[in-house]
């Protein structure tokens, strides 16, 4: 008895114990699944919320067409939660973007195993995708021995996911997979600025169409300093930076350099592209709003003389400037691919604006607000030129014509009948019927004219 008292004691306790066990165990995952839970279905909130800023003159609501349509590249809440494995703080960037993940396959495949470079920039290489729904993407693979393209990497992902406006070239989707980093962008089938500007392939911009380039480039970057929260700078403003979508509407694309600044303002390193920056900052290391006004004016003067910086183009807008003060005269410079196809007055409002925005101190320059105010108004009074020529052209047509109503009628017939008379000389018939027509419209034309004088 006393060996089976101890057998049930030991029986019961390892019981007790299996059973203890068990039941920690279960709540233990009963906890877990919940927690888990309950971060998926904040961060699928988080990514649903996320706004698209509207404010800042003409910002746009409307995403891009790979964004919006059909085709676009599919959301997942899981991709977007477990996309970041190397720690809680990057795997927060990216979830909190709200930006759709794409496989890495996907992308292999859609660029031919990475064959179809379309460019390579500081950044790294860019590949034209075509992906299986059809949809073609431009895709941009940080370098993988570039330290600076870390970090502008986890900035883009974290910033450009709530940056929309139909200015930018709106960031469509990111991959992080296999040590590769890939940011997915709307592709922009007409290329760069740059390579209508200098590239034989294309024929020369009109300069209608310059214009409208400068302004479509001036309201994305009046977004970025006024309507993005925080505001960007975005420190590389250059013709090879505008890319032209189908329709030939210009997109600012290219945000690599600009979100250290917005962390470390006095940075020790030079960033951009000579040519195109700001004395001030060269001299001071500090890059502002002003500094992108500064690119921009270069950027202007590029689309007027159809030269780049590298190509002497400051040299001479400073020698165009030294007589007229920067107003007028800008005839000299411009593009001689354009044949004197321009607006004399248009061509003096931009090219003036352009040298307000390369003045050499800051606080002189416009901010783009003004600059695309500016802009608007020169489009503005070249269409109200055109529609008041028409206009002259329409009223001088009505001052020949008008008079009575019975002698417009009788000198319109007779007008006709003789000139039907000139080409029927060889038919005496007709001249003799023309004659008579002539004489009862004018004996008509007659009794018409005393019809109107005074009863006696």
């Amino acid at each position: 008895m006393k060996g089976v008292s101890v057998g049930l004691i030991i029986g019961v306790s390892v019981g007790v114990v299996i059973g203890a066990f068990l039941a920690i165990a279960t709540l233990f995952c009963v906890k877990y699944r919940r927690k888990h839970s309950q971060i998926g279905t904040s961060s699928s909130r988080r990514g649903a919320m996320i706004p698209i800023r509207t404010n800042g003159a003409d910002s746009c609501t409307i995403l891009s067409d790979s964004t919006m349509g059909p085709e676009s590249p599919k959301t997942s809440d899981v991709n977007v939660r477990s996309c970041w494995i190397e720690g809680p703080k990057k795997k927060s960037v990216v979830s909190m973007s709200g930006i759709p993940k794409y496989p890495y396959k996907e992308l292999q495949k859609a660029t031919y195993n990475f064959t179809t470079m379309i460019g390579h920039g500081a950044f790294g290489p860019v590949y034209k995708a075509r992906m299986g729904t059809g949809e073609t993407v431009a895709v941009k693979v940080l370098a993988t021995n570039s330290k600076q393209g870390e970090k502008e990497f986890q900035s883009e992902v974290s910033l450009l996911g709530r940056l929309h406006h139909r200015n930018l070239v709106n960031l469509v989707g990111y991959c992080a997979e296999k040590g590769q980093h890939m940011l997915v962008y709307v592709y922009m089938s007409n290329g760069s600025l740059a390579s209508h500007l200098y590239s034989d392939k294309h024929g020369p911009l009109s300069w209608d169409l310059r214009i409208y380039i400068a302004l479509d480039v001036a309201k994305g970057l009046e977004y970025l300093h006024d309507g993005a929260v925080p505001p960007v700078v975005h420190r590389d403003i250059k013709s090879s930076n505008i890319l032209l979508d189908r329709s030939m509407r210009a997109r600012v694309a290219d945000f690599g350099l600009s979100r250290e600044e917005m962390v470390n303002p006095h940075a020790s390193n030079v960033r951009g592209t000579f040519g195109y920056l700001d004395p001030e900052y060269i001299s001071s290391r500090a890059f502002t709003k002003k500094s992108d006004v500064y690119s921009f004016g270069v950027l202007l003067f590029e689309l007027v003389a159809g030269k780049n910086p590298q190509q002497g183009l400051m040299e001479l807008v400073d020698l165009a400037a030294m007589n007229t003060e920067g107003k007028v005269g800008w005839e000299e410079i411009v593009d001689s691919r354009l044949d004197g196809r321009f607006d004399t007055e248009q061509l003096n409002d931009v090219a003036a604006l352009a040298y307000k925005c390369v003045n050499r101190l800051s606080k002189k320059r416009p901010a783009m607000r003004d600059i695309v105010q500016a802009l608007c108004g020169a489009i503005n009074v070249k269409q109200r030129k055109n529609t008041l020529a028409r206009g002259l052209s329409n009223t001088d047509d009505e001052v020949v014509i008008e008079m009575p109503s019975h002698q417009t009628e009788t000198n319109t017939a007779i007008t006709e009948l003789k000139r039907q008379e000139s080409q029927n000389s060889t038919s005496s018939h007709r001249r003799q019927d023309s004659q008579t027509s002539i004489n009862e419209l004018r004996r008509q034309e007659s009794v018409d004219s005393s019809g109107d004088l005074p009863e006696v």
